[in-house]
């Protein structure tokens, strides 16, 4: 059972040696731990120091990127690499290394797919009341939105089964942490949220210059995988709401019309866009629907592909690492090489 840690940095050589340095490399259960760091774009030198530090891999991207593309970066050459467990966690020493033993226990144990660490948040003195309430409101529309019970939507700090990291696919360039919740949902994975602890932020956040703006970026993010996945619920949620309010004006139409014989024909009109328009949106949620019918069967042949091409990277690995009588002796003299080099 191989454990690749991945940490995502941006100009984190102030810190990335010592969360290193706090990752454990022996748990009950592992029986090898690496650990991957994905510098992206750093300009302070973070893949130098992550290389002295320890870190058995170093993957370069030639430019910033975002969270959420390091983050596929990372889980795409841990899969490479033979992963069979994946834990993501910060380059800002948020997560403490000694918790990742518990983290990845129900994965052990087969009783999840994806582990994300509760940073319970309402106990951090380092949080505001607002963002306390705002973190608690963020994770509670993810729970009703993914049906899954999740405390800290918004932790970084989480482990993932190789087949969960095979099924996964991010398409914002902002984050990850809801995007994924969602798709693992709608894939039936198992989702289940164990306590960690968390440490004091140690300087500013970079993924968000202000709490408004990270707010507006995650409820446009929701918003679109929401869609992208329940099509045809999101369509008929919103064609019903033009329906029913269609119907009323329809309904106040046909109650004066009886009543008092008036022609109230501006109800009448009103009414029938209105009715209209809802309908035509059922009708795009079914067409969305199809296409999302189509976009399954896409991801289940990449699925496949992607297996296909970590069992073979997994294979051609194992053959390498037999060695043959004649040069046994001299292999076990080679230093290993820490740094992974660039695709």
């Amino acid at each position: 059972m191989r454990l690749f840690i991945q940490i995502p940095c941006l100009d984190e050589s102030a810190s990335v040696a010592s969360v290193i340095g706090n990752i454990p490399r022996y748990i009950p259960g592992v029986t090898e731990v690496k650990v991957l760091v994905v510098d992206d774009g750093s300009t302070d030198g973070t893949s130098d120091v992550a290389q002295h530090a320890g870190a058995d891999y170093v993957q370069r991207l030639p430019y910033t990127q975002g969270l959420a593309r390091a983050f596929s970066a990372g889980m795409e050459r841990c899969l490479e690499l033979g992963a069979d467990i994946i834990v993501n966690t910060d380059g800002d020493q948020q997560y403490d290394g000694g918790d990742i033993a518990a983290l990845i226990r129900p994965i052990l144990e087969r009783r999840a797919d994806i582990v994300i660490g509760d940073r319970q948040t309402a106990q951090l003195q380092h949080f505001s009341f607002l963002k306390r309430v705002l973190q608690r409101l963020g994770s509670r529309t993810v729970s009703l939105l993914s049906n899954v019970r999740v405390p800290d939507a918004t932790s970084g700090f989480r482990a993932y089964s190789r087949q969960a990291a095979l099924r996964l696919n991010v398409f914002s360039r902002f984050t990850y942490t809801l995007e994924t919740i969602i798709q693992a949902s709608s894939h039936r994975m198992t989702i289940v949220s164990v306590p960690v602890r968390a440490n004091p932020p140690i300087r500013r956040s970079r993924l968000f210059g202000s709490l408004g703006g990270y707010v507006a970026r995650s409820v446009t993010t929701l918003a679109r995988v929401y869609v992208l996945y329940q099509p045809l619920r999101t369509f008929f949620y919103i064609g019903s709401l033009f329906i029913g309010v269609g119907a009323i004006g329809l309904a106040r139409f046909l109650v004066y019309w009886y009543l008092a014989s008036g022609a109230h024909i501006q109800s009448l009109i009103v009414s029938g866009v209105l009715l209209t328009i809802g309908f035509q949106v059922w009708m795009l949620g079914l067409v969305a629907h199809l296409i999302g019918i189509n976009r399954q069967l896409e991801e289940e042949v990449l699925y496949r592909m992607k297996r296909a091409r970590v069992e073979r990277r997994r294979r051609r690995a194992a053959r390498n690492k037999r060695p043959s009588p004649r040069s046994a002796g001299e292999d076990a003299k080679r230093p290993v090489s820490l740094v992974g080099l660039d695709r």
